[in-house]
């Protein structure tokens, strides 16, 4: 074979190399240029967008005491020093133990209502007495299993 005979391009259904531009017009790479620039105004969005978000944690103070979200953290093997990302931590553990109480109301109300709820008539018409819910263990394990949290009581002590 001489030097002389090419080969044909081998052609693939995508692009192979990493400059992935080399095949297409002029208007992809305005279009990529274009994508990148508003990739970059979204990133600054968000880090301003975090930046204010760790500067409101500096007033703010979470329902769970710094001093229990520090035992634990210290317990766990986390050092940090900045407050700001401990009462971040504080937040999520509160937004998740909320999670928890709602889903648990949420299956006490089921179960009430299932039951056939109490109602009574009042004097000026038929109105739904409000009853109050109680939340039993069993509402609660069902809500901390939707978690992946085994919460019942082993068979030997029902």
């Amino acid at each position: 074979m001489s030097q002389q005979q090419q080969q044909p391009p081998q052609q693939f259904a995508y692009p192979l190399s990493s400059d992935v531009n080399a095949s297409y017009p002029s208007t992809s790479t305005s279009q990529s240029t274009q994508n990148q620039s508003r990739q970059n105004a979204e990133d600054a969005k968000k880090d301003r967008t975090l930046a204010e978000f760790l500067l409101m944690l500096d007033d703010y103070e979470p329902l769970i005491p710094n001093e229990v979200t520090d035992y634990y953290l210290q317990r766990v093997g986390f050092e940090c020093e900045d407050v700001r990302l401990k009462r971040l931590l504080s937040l999520a553990a509160q937004k998740f133990v909320s999670d928890i109480a709602a889903d648990a109301y949420q299956h006490a109300r089921i179960r009430t209502n299932a039951a056939g709820g109490r109602t009574r008539n009042q004097p000026f018409g038929g109105v739904k007495d409000r009853t109050r819910t109680t939340l039993t263990m069993d509402d609660l394990s069902a809500a901390l299993a939707e978690y992946g949290i085994n919460a019942r009581k082993p068979d030997f002590y029902m």
